[in-house]
Parts: C-alpha cells; sequence; structure tokens
C-alpha cells in the first residue's frame, strides 16, 4: 500500500532513493542520511513503515468492508427484507461517517488529504518549526529549571550510592584503571617542550619571589642550637688530619717555595717542618677535643650569620643576589628544566604498575572514600550539595544554547522527511484510530437508529 490513504488519501511523498540504481535497497542508500534532512532511515525504520502499510490496509479494508455492508443492507431493506436491515445500514452508515472523518484527521497530520489545501491540514510538515520552538521551551521550563534538576539530583541519592559503589574493591580497581589511562594520555598528549618551559618559569618565578635568607638563617639557628653543626665539624677536622698526614710533604714544599730566596734551604725546611707540624697539631687537638677554641669561635660565627640572615639587611641583599646569579645561569636553568622529564618518566612508571606504590594509594584513598561515602551523612550531604550546584549552574547557564539546539535542528529538518519519520514511528497506531472509530461510529449509529426507532422516529 503506498503513501496515499487507501481511502483515496492525499499525495503520497516520493519513494526513498535506491542508491547507485543497481537494486542495492533503500537502506543502503539511506544509511547515509543523503537526501533525508539529516535522518538516517535505517533497517529498523522500514520495518515500521511496512508495519504501517498493513495497518492503513487492515483499517482501509474495514472502511470497504462496512460500505458493502452498507450497500447490501439498504439493498436489502429496499427489497423489504425487513427491520434488520435499517439497524444494519444504519449501524454501516455512521461506521463509514466514523471511518471518514479518523482518516482525515489522521492524514491531516502528515499531509493535505486528497491533496486539497484544506485549511489546518498537513499539521506536521507545515507547523514544523513552531513544533520545534514549543518542544525547546517544553524542554527548557519542565526538564531544565534548577528546582527540577535539583529534585531528580536529590532523589537519586548519588553520594550514598557512589559511595557503596567505590567501597568495593573491584570498582575502585577499575577507576584507578580509568584514572591510570586518563594520566598516561594526557602525560602523551602534552609536549615535553612547553611543560618544561612552564615548569622552568613557575620555579625560576617562585624562586625569585620567595626571599632565602631568612628562612636560611632560621634553619641554621636551629640547627646551631642542636648541635647538629658537630657532626659536620667533627667530619671536617678529621678530613683536613687524614689530608694532611697524606700529603705532608706537598704542605712543606708549599711553604718552602713561598720563603724569600736568599734565606738557606735547611732554613726553609725547618720552618716548613715547624709550620706543618703545628698545623697538624691543631687540626689533631680541633678534632679530638669538643671543647677547643676554635669549635667555641665556629659556632659563634654560626649563630652570628644566622642571625645576620635574618636581620641583617646587607647580608639579605647578598644572599639574593647570589640566588639571582645562580639562577641565571643557563646550567641551573637546564636543570629546573630537565626536571620535567623526571617526574614524566616516573608519573608514566607508576601509572602503568599495577602495584605502585601511587595506584595502590589512589586505590586505597578511592575504598576509603567509598566507605565514608556510604556511611556518613553529613559527607553525602556535602557532596550531593556540590554536585547540585555544579549541574544547576551548568543548566541554568546553558538552558538557552541546549533548547535553542533543539529548535535548530528540527528547523533544519527536510518538512516531508520528518513527516515520514515520524509517521514510521507512531503511523500504526494512528491507524488503530481509523479502526476504532469505524467501530465506534458503527455502535454509535446503531444505538443512535436504535433509539429513534424505540420512540417512534
Amino acid at each position: 500500500m503506498d503513501h496515499r490513504s487507501a481511502a483515496g488519501g492525499g499525495t503520497a511523498p516520493p519513494p526513498l532513493p535506491t542508491g547507485n540504481g543497481t537494486g542495492t535497497g533503500t537502506a543502503t542508500a539511506t544509511a547515509t542520511g543523503l537526501g533525508t534532512g539529516g535522518f538516517v532511515f535505517n533497517a529498523a525504520d522500514e520495518e515500521r513503515r511496512r508495519g504501517v502499510r498493513r495497518m492503513k490496509a487492515t483499517a482501509t479494508g474495514l472502511l470497504v468492508l462496512v460500505a458493502l455492508v452498507y450497500a447490501l443492507a439498504k439493498w436489502a431493506q429496499d427489497t423489504g427484507a425487513g427491520p434488520w436491515a435499517g439497524y444494519v445500514a444504519a449501524a454501516a452508515e455512521a461506521g463509514m461517517v466514523g471511518a471518514l472523518a479518523d482518516w482525515f484527521a489522521v492524514t491531516a497530520l502528515f499531509r493535505r488529504p486528497l491533496g486539497l489545501p484544506i485549511p489546518h491540514t498537513a499539521i506536521i510538515p507545515t507547523k514544523k518549526d513552531q513544533l520545534g520552538v514549543s518542544l525547546g521551551e517544553f524542554v527548557g521550563e519542565n526538564f531544565l529549571s534548577a528546582d527540577v534538576v535539583k529534585a531528580r539530583l536529590h532523589a537519586l541519592g548519588i553520594g550514598g550510592r557512589l559511595g557503596a559503589w567505590l567501597a568495593e574493591p573491584a570498582h575502585a580497581d577499575r577507576v584507578t584503571a580509568e584514572l591510570a589511562a586518563a594520566l598516561r594520555g594526557a602525560l602523551t598528549v602534552l609536549r615535553d617542550s612547553d611543560v618544561q618551559a612552564v615548569v622552568g618559569e613557575a620555579i625560576t618565578r617562585r624562586a625569585e619571589s620567595a626571599e632565602i635568607a631568612p628562612g636560611m638563617g632560621k634553619t641554621l639557628e636551629r640547627v646551631v642550637a642542636d648541635g647538629g653543626h658537630h657532626r659536620a665539624v667533627d667530619l671536617l677536622c678529621a678530613k683536613a688530619h687524614d689530608w694532611l698526614v697524606t700529603h705532608g710533604e706537598s704542605v712543606m714544599d708549599a711553604v718552602q717555595g713561598g720563603a724569600p730566596g736568599w734565606t738557606p734551604r735547611f732554613v726553609d725546611r725547618k720552618i716548613g717542618d715547624r709550620v706543618y707540624k703545628e698545623l697538624l697539631r691543631f687540626v689533631t687537638e680541633m678534632r679530638d677535643m669538643p671543647q677547643h677554641p676554635a669549635r667555641g669561635a665556629v659556632d659563634r660565627f654560626l649563630t652570628d650569620f644566622a642571625a645576620d640572615l635574618q636581620s641583617d639587611t646587607e647580608t639579605r641583599a647578598k644572599v639574593e643576589r647570589l640566588k639571582s646569579e645562580i639562577l641565571a645561569r643557563g646550567e641551573v636553568q637546564e636543570v629546573i628544566a630537565s626536571a620535567w622529564t623526571a617526574i614524566r618518566s616516573m608519573i608514566l612508571s607508576a601509572a602503568e604498575d599495577e602495584q605502585s606504590e601511587l595506584r595502590l594509594r589512589v586505590r586505597s584513598s578511592l575504598i576509603s572514600l567509598g566507605a565514608r561515602l556510604a556511611t556518613d551523612g553529613r559527607l553525602q550531604d556535602k557532596l550531593e550539595g556540590w554536585i547540585e550546584g555544579a549541574v544547576v549552574y551548568v543548566v541554568t547557564t546553558y538552558r538557552t544554547e541546549v533548547t535553542s539546539l533543539i529548535t535548530d535542528t528540527v528547523a533544519g529538518w527536510d518538512a516531508e522527511h520528518t513527516s515520514r519519520k515520524i509517521e514510521a514511528h507512531i503511523g500504526r497506531d494512528l491507524q488503530f484510530i481509523r479502526i476504532n472509530g469505524t467501530v465506534v461510529g458503527a455502535l454509535a449509529g446503531l444505538l443512535i437508529y436504535s433509539v429513534s426507532r424505540a420512540f417512534g422516529a
């Protein structure tokens, strides 16, 4: 049965294109969406259209049947067959009226009945854009309002359900794996040169903006107060003693080399030997005597230096100048920039290893968070409040864009194909209206005729 109503309906829309003309069928051509106003007519749609055609044939067949019954009943009535013929004729006549009226109503939704320019027909093709606007307004008012969204989200109980879900180790493993995959993807997309430049600039800017002298002074002050520097002094004294023992000849040669040329060699030798022994004695005593005066001098120097780092303007300025000079050196900048390479490699390795400390800690944190969410009502309320606030903000901010998307999309549809698509989905049910109209009309006609006869009309 074609797209004209079997009762003599309006002009049918042209058939779907058949692709390359080789008989590959409608599904191939329409699967691409070409020539269908943005719609894709797939195999399911074709099956629906066949169902609509079958129901149209059924409804039209019922109309033909009641018309035939009407004709036979009228003939029987005219030949004096008896009172029953009048009842049958009245029922059949009303059935035809009901069938034709409902055929007109159903057809008028999608096309002009009999092709006639009757007002308020072909409603879907002619009112498509207005329907799109109305649909957009309806969605915006009834689905994208702040109250509706908040009520729906609150009813879902997202906090408790999410907590119970995350508390399952298998689910925590899944989320951890997804996070690791996302992290690897992000690190793969990022260009090392760009990140290195950003990291280097951030570190340098941070280091330049922060004055380090007071912090160094406080740290040094605590170290000296706790005696932590004594180990360093012990180490230096021990290393100096060992070096002097090993390089005694070098020390004496250096002393002799600095003597005037007119002094005798044996005098230079004795002076060098004397200097070396005094130096070795001094270092040995300083190494072995915790209360050595030189150690006290070191303590006083470090204490005074720590105080100057915190309060002396000149000392602090010198430290800042030294810091700036060090940061400006190319080697230092290269080290800072290359830090990203090491960090990136470490993160990638940890993300890929299921037993890495990073993934194990993330998994443990997710399970712990899930357990808290599942039982802590205050935490659930807080999380749900955040989610509701974020969703409501997005909905209220971009509601116009969403509704305009619906309106613009509907406006861009081809009117004819819109009708065909909608008819394919609801046309079969609409044909039941025609069938019901035929049956109800016949019953109503029979009732009216019976009442009329009963009151002698």
